[in-house]
């Protein structure tokens, strides 16, 4: 489960990055989750009932809905506006490093050498790709503020994987995974669409609305919306976060394999490698 989740978000940023001049991208965040919420309605529509355990329970879901859904992928959405999806992946997959620091400096979490050892082993892989086999080119790396905007969104979502794995959901919502994104998704939704809202005051926001971005409002809203939210919640609970740390270096691999077939860019010997690279450094920090 936690390999789908990187295959559906390396699509998200190849069309975030497509539709950047068709959608403002705070819009653009809020109008996925509208789509979600509607698609989520007729298995969750429970959650909404007074006397439902969310609103018992609102300041975690609140918490979750602005970490996760509010201010994740409104970063990631900004990030494209000035870099490319291949650097918005790789800067997402530093999140191992992030996800052990997070634990150790916030959570109270203990970090085994074997952990340390397996994300590093992925970071290189990552480091591969980006460095296109040839190390020099990371000594030219420049960032761009989309870089160091996807820096702050991935601490965000160490932060929220951490509050996944530590809390455990009330009767109702703890074993039905529509419930349990919906409950996140309400807050998340009035998060979202106050960022939208600020959008439109306080910059020049648009919107051209035609068959191009609804089709990847389409893919966007029920993909790497609800598919990748209900894979990675269940996934990062049955895992651990650390371990499921690991696996969203598997993004830009998944970007590099995207391109290949829709961007007709043949994958090259660095790819393989980073790829035997990153699943390795799966395997070892998952290792029990």
């Amino acid at each position: 489960m936690l390999t789908v989740p990187p295959l559906l978000w390396a699509g998200n940023a190849v069309v975030g990055r497509l539709v950047r001049e068709l959608v403002s991208p705070l819009t653009l965040n809020f109008l996925r989750w509208v789509i979600a919420f509607v698609l989520l309605l007729p298995l969750a529509a429970a959650v909404l009932r007074p006397g439902s355990p969310m609103w018992a329970h609102w300041r975690r879901y609140a918490l979750l809905g602005l970490l996760g859904i509010g201010l994740y992928n409104a970063f990631q959405y900004l990030a494209l506006q000035t870099s490319t999806p291949i650097n918005v992946t790789l800067v997402g997959s530093s999140l191992p490093l992030w996800m052990l620091a997070t634990g150790a400096l916030f959570f109270g979490a203990r970090i085994s050498a074997r952990e340390i050892g397996g994300a590093l082993l992925s970071m290189l892989g990552v480091l591969l790709v980006l460095s296109r086999g040839e190390w020099r080119v990371l000594l030219a790396l420049r960032l761009v503020p989309g870089d160091l905007y996807m820096i702050v969104g991935t601490i965000t979502w160490a932060f929220y994987s951490w509050m996944l794995a530590r809390t455990h959901e009330p009767a109702g919502v703890r074993h039905d995974w529509a419930a349990f994104l919906m409950a996140q998704l309400v807050f998340g939704l009035g998060w979202s669409g106050a960022l939208a809202a600020g959008e439109w005051s306080l910059t020049p926001a648009h919107i051209d609305l035609g068959w191009p971005l609804l089709a990847a409002l389409a893919f966007i809203g029920i993909g790497p919306a609800v598919l990748a939210y209900r894979c990675w919640g269940t996934g990062v609970q049955r895992a651990g976060p650390k371990a499921a740390g690991v696996f969203m270096n598997l993004t830009p691999l998944f970007a590099a394999l995207l391109s290949a077939a829709f961007l007709h860019e043949a994958p090259h010997w660095y790819h393989g490698l980073a790829f035997l690279l990153i699943i390795g450094g799966i395997v070892v920090s998952s290792r029990r």
